[in-house]
């Protein structure tokens, strides 16, 4: 009986203490200025001050965001390829390339 209750404490110390997993969200393909360039799929994980995109096993982290207020500005940051990040609500995020004049704009559920 001992030796089950410290398995079971262990494997509830192990589901407690996951990574987070990511969620699959669609994002629509945009130049800078607006115009439609079509729709794409990533997962997001989402870190609260930092979030990393993952797409066809490329990962860029958006490493930490900064407003001055929240309430004012939105919460970005610059990646280490030089993208510009940003959190634009809990659930969507972007990532503006300016090198290839496109934004990626992903919604999650």
């Amino acid at each position: 009986m001992w030796r089950f209750s410290i398995v079971l404490t262990l494997m509830l110390l192990a589901g407690c203490s996951s990574t987070p997993k990511g969620v699959d969200c669609p994002g629509e393909v945009a130049t800078i200025y607006g115009q439609s360039m079509g729709t794409t799929q990533a997962r997001i994980f989402d870190l609260v001050n930092a979030f990393s995109v993952t797409r066809d096993g490329i990962t860029v982290q958006s490493g930490a965001l900064h407003s001055s207020d929240r309430f004012r500005y939105i919460p970005s940051a610059v990646t280490a390829e030089g993208f510009y990040a940003q959190r634009l609500t809990n659930n969507q995020f972007r990532l503006i390339n300016p090198y290839q004049n496109t934004m990626i704009t992903w919604t999650c559920p």
